[in-house]
Order: C-alpha cells, then sequence, then structure tokens
C-alpha cells in the first residue's frame, strides 16, 4: 500500500472544538511537536481571518521544519471577484507557507441556498482560485466540503466540482465528510466510484484525501474506509479536538495504520512518542485527557477484573491487542472490589512495595481493600492512596508530617463576598507547626495552611500543584448525612497523581486526599 500522509489541522479545525484555544507560542510548540513525530502537513491556520493566525504565520517564516509542511488554509475567491484582487488569497500568498488548502463548496444545497451563488460562477471560483496559487508555485489541497452530503443529492455536480479543481491544477482532492452522517461503506462505495469516473487514466498526478467528521461515532472508521478506497491523504486533528463532536483522531489514525494495516505514516520509532503527544496538546489546550481514548489514554491497557489481571501476567496478548510501549504507553492495573490477588501482587510490584513481611499477604489485602471500597472509597484511579495504603498495611509507612489539629472558618458578609481561613497545626521533623492561611474556599485554604506549614522544612513543595478536586454523593438517600467521595488531582514536573478521601463530612474527606496528595509527594522527595 502507498504510504499514507497525515495532515494535522488541530490548529483550526480543532480549535472549533468548544473550549479548544492555543496562543500563537503554544502554536509554534505545537507544532514543532508535530514535527518531530513525524506529520506530513501542519495547517497553521485559516490565513487573513484573525490577528492570531497571522501572528502565527509570521512567526512560523523563522522556524525550520523538518518533516513538515506548513500549510494555510483559506477559501475560494469570492463570487464575481477577480483573484488578483481576493483578499483571502493574497492572504494565503502572504503567509508565504509550501502548501495552501483551499476550501470549496460542492453541494448545491450550500451553493445556491446558504451563498446564493450559481452553479457555474462556483465552479469558476474553484478552477481559478486554484489555477492562481498554482501559479505562485504553492502545492494546493482541495478540500471539497459537505462532498458526500454533495454527492447524494446530486452527483454529477459534485463530481463536476472536482473537474474544476484538477482543471485548476490541484495537487490533492480532500473529500469531506463535514457533517458526520455517513456511514463507512457509503465512504467506500462512493470513492470506488469517483475513482472510476476521474480517474481512468492511470497517469493522473492528482491525488485523493479524506477529511472526516465524528457526529455519528465513526470518524475513525470512515477515514480508515477512504484509506482503503483509494485516499492518501488523511485530515484530522490530535485527540479528536474539533466542532460538534470532534474529528477524526490522529492518534488513533497514526497507530490503526502502522499496526494494524502495514501501511505506513510516520516512521515507526516515532509511534512511541504518541501518548506524550497527545497528552501535550491536552495540556496546552487545558483540557483534562481522555483516559479511555484507544491508544493513548491511561486506560487504554487497564486491567481490572481478576481474572484479566492473572491472563496479562502469563500472556499480555491475553487482553491486549498490541504492547502498549509501541505508542509510549503501559500496561497498568487497577485495584477495586472487583479485584483478586494478582491485581494486589502486580500493584504493589509497580508501586515498588514488597509484599510478604509483617504476616500480610495479598489475600488479606484484598479483603481490606474489598471493605474500604463497599464503604465508599475507589482506588482504580486513586493510585497515589492506593501505595500510601498498602505501605500501612504492611507496616511500612512512615509519615512525613502528622496532624495535630486544624480549624476552618468561612465568613460571609454583606457584600455577599466570602472569606475563607484555615489554621492548622502539624507535627514535623519532632517539631509543632502552627499556621494559618486564606483561601478561595476551605479546601483551598487547608492545601495553603498546610502548604505553608511544609515549606520550611521541605521547599521542593514549590513544584507540586493541585489540577483537579472533585465531589461525588456515594448514596444520596441520606441526604446531608450522606458520606462523600473527594478526588484530588495533583501535578509536579514529572508527574500527575491522584488521591481519595471519603466520609460524611466534605472537609474530613477533602482533607484525606489532601494529605495523602502531600505525603506521596513528599515520599518522592525524601526516600530513595
Amino acid at each position: 500500500m502507498e504510504p499514507i500522509l497525515i495532515y494535522d489541522t488541530t490548529f483550526r479545525d480543532g480549535t472549533q472544538g468548544e473550549d479548544i484555544n492555543f496562543s500563537v507560542r503554544e502554536k509554534l510548540k505545537i507544532a514543532k511537536r508535530l514535527d518531530d513525530i513525524g506529520i506530513q502537513y501542519i495547517e497553521g491556520g485559516f490565513a487573513g481571518s484573525n490577528p492570531k493566525d497571522t501572528a502565527f504565520f509570521e512567526m512560523a517564516k523563522n522556524e525550520v521544519f523538518n518533516t513538515s509542511r506548513l500549510t494555510a488554509f483559506g477559501s475560494t475567491r469570492k463570487p464575481g471577484a477577480h483573484v488578483e484582487n481576493d483578499a483571502n488569497l493574497k492572504a494565503i500568498l502572504d503567509t508565504q507557507t509550501p502548501a495552501a488548502a483551499i476550501v470549496g463548496k460542492s453541494w448545491t444545497l450550500h451553493v445556491e441556498q446558504i451563498m446564493q451563488n450559481t452553479l457555474d460562477e462556483n465552479l469558476a471560483m474553484i478552477t481559478e482560485s486554484i489555477a492562481f496559487l498554482k501559479d505562485h508555485d504553492r502545492e494546493v489541497i482541495f478540500d471539497s466540503e459537505h462532498f458526500f452530503d454533495g454527492y447524494k443529492s446530486n452527483k454529477a455536480y459534485a463530481i463536476e466540482t472536482l473537474r474544476a479543481a484538477i482543471e485548476g491544477g490541484a495537487d490533492f482532492l480532500v473529500l469531506c465528510e463535514t457533517n458526520g452522517g455517513t456511514l463507512p461503506f457509503e465512504i467506500e462505495t462512493i470513492i470506488h466510484e469517483v475513482r472510476e469516473e476521474l480517474f481512468s487514466d492511470t497517469s493522473q498526478a492528482v491525488k485523493l484525501g479524506i477529511h472526516t467528521h465524528n457526529d455519528c461515532g465513526l470518524a475513525l472508521a470512515n477515514s480508515i474506509a477512504g484509506i482503503r478506497a483509494g485516499a492518501v491523504m488523511v485530515q484530522g486533528t490530535i485527540n479528536g479536538y474539533g466542532e460538534r463532536c470532534g474529528n477524526a483522531d490522529i492518534t488513533s489514525i497514526i497507530p490503526v495504520l502502522c499496526t494494524k494495516m502495514s501501511c505506513p505514516c510516520i516512521p515507526y520509532e516515532n509511534l512511541s512518542k504518541l501518548k506524550n503527544l497527545s497528552r501535550f496538546v491536552s495540556e496546552t489546550a487545558n483540557m483534562i485527557p481522555l483516559n479511555s481514548r484507544p491508544f493513548v489514554g491511561e486506560s487504554a491497557f487497564a486491567h481490572k477484573g481478576g481474572m484479566h489481571v492473572n491472563a496479562v501476567m502469563k500472556i499480555p496478548e491475553a487482553y491486549e491487542h498490541m504492547r502498549p510501549e509501541v505508542v509510549g504507553n503501559k500496561q497498568r492495573v487497577l485495584v477495586s472490589d472487583l479485584s483478586g490477588k494478582s491485581n494486589i501482587e502486580y500493584k504493589a510490584k509497580e508501586l515498588g512495595v514488597p509484599l510478604g513481611g509483617n504476616g500480610v499477604n495479598s489475600g488479606k489485602i484484598v479483603a481490606e481493600i474489598k471493605q474500604l471500597e463497599k464503604s465508599g472509597y475507589q482506588f482504580d484511579v486513586a493510585e497515589a492512596s492506593l501505595k500510601i495504603l498498602l505501605e500501612k498495611f504492611t507496616d511500612q509507612f512512615k509519615p512525613l508530617f502528622e496532624l495535630k489539629a486544624f480549624r476552618v472558618t468561612t465568613e460571609k458578609n454583606k457584600n455577599k463576598s466570602n472569606s475563607t481561613h484555615a489554621m492548622i497545626k502539624v507535627s514535623v521533623q519532632n517539631k509543632e507547626e502552627l499556621t494559618a492561611a486564606e483561601g478561595h474556599g476551605p479546601v483551598s485554604a487547608l492545601d495553603n495552611a498546610l502548604r505553608k506549614a511544609l515549606q520550611k522544612f521541605f521547599p521542593d513543595l514549590d513544584s507540586m500543584k493541585l489540577i483537579d478536586y472533585k465531589v461525588r454523593v456515594i448514596d444520596g438517600r441520606e441526604g446531608t448525612a450522606a458520606k462523600v467521595r473527594v478526588f484530588i488531582e495533583s501535578r509536579d514536573q514529572d508527574e500527575i497523581w491522584c488521591t481519595v478521601g471519603v466520609s460524611e463530612d466534605v472537609l474530613e474527606a477533602s482533607w484525606q486526599a489532601l494529605t495523602d496528595s502531600f505525603q506521596y509527594k513528599l515520599s518522592k522527595t525524601i526516600r530513595p
């Protein structure tokens, strides 16, 4: 099979997704990561449409891309205008990118009812715009918007738009499944028909591409269907970010092509960078990484059931479709009320907690954990708390601080603003520390007070940040007396970890999770 070209549109289609946004410098950092992993085309944005994209293209002129061709996106000339005077086409040229992507309409509904244009003028716009860019030595990618809906509505006209692009000299015809409603078998059938209609001459230089959206959860399947039918370029975004339900996810497309279809698209050794790339883009976008994301998610190779764990400890292929290390991921075993001894033994080894001493075996630990989970704890997503718990069960836990007392007060004044203070007394290295701090709410105040008390003894705490806080009511039937489960996610420069606390008192549950987080961080710093 011919090598497939990956076209990344995270900076345009991706940022059309809800809550997705990047600064100019963030875009440049991501672009360098995409170049490093071997993405062939990086769409920098919509040329001339906004100051941010303009600034990015200006900054990118001073950068060297070793494997990627930076691409400027734009639309065809306006109806009735001359290409030489079209501001959008001029903006594309001003970016000085080696490649340009031009979007044109292929669905008569859009041409006549949305644009209120004529069918003939739309064809002229496509041909003339592409020819203009080719005359200025640009590689031109024609994005045939709404192609599959257009084809189903008026096959003859949809084909004419592609002919118009070929006449203009387009290098690629990218068939866009813009609304996300076409099924994989339809994609394959239509692309086969397009190839028969357009490419009877095997010397034809223009190539096909596929661009899909995930409105039916089929973006990946439709992309693969398009490639099977003859597309040699596939467009998508990192993590599938995009408008509505998102775009095809490049972090899934690449490993499917490389490992499942023996179809090279990036250097095989670069697959191991995929998880880090996915996480980098998530963090840069300030989006919580999706644990269940195929290949690169934290849960992609995670095992919870005792029988499953017992099997993968013997032969990983029993419940894993590939080696997780290939895509930079790792096998994980979760501990919960579904766990068996195999889970505990695997997890203890992974977390560096030796078992077998002090008269405690994995069977006893399983029983204890199942009782805790019955009372509301959940350790499959709180591995830092699990590590501390295993150390406590085996008498290996050495606390680096101990609570003596804390008090939290919240004051609400007539201006409707809240003021929260926490006072805390802890014992550290045989010394008692009494501190107080303010915060944005009780947990924030406790975090600040504890940090203030420990900072004198452990300066490295500066690198630790609380990044997420979740409260779950375990059984709402008890009303305000119900138990709550608190998850706290923290990070430093090396890793992200999660801790858990459970109590009828939300402050007590928060304190449990908070102190576990600090104990975990300090244990990494202090202990060998």
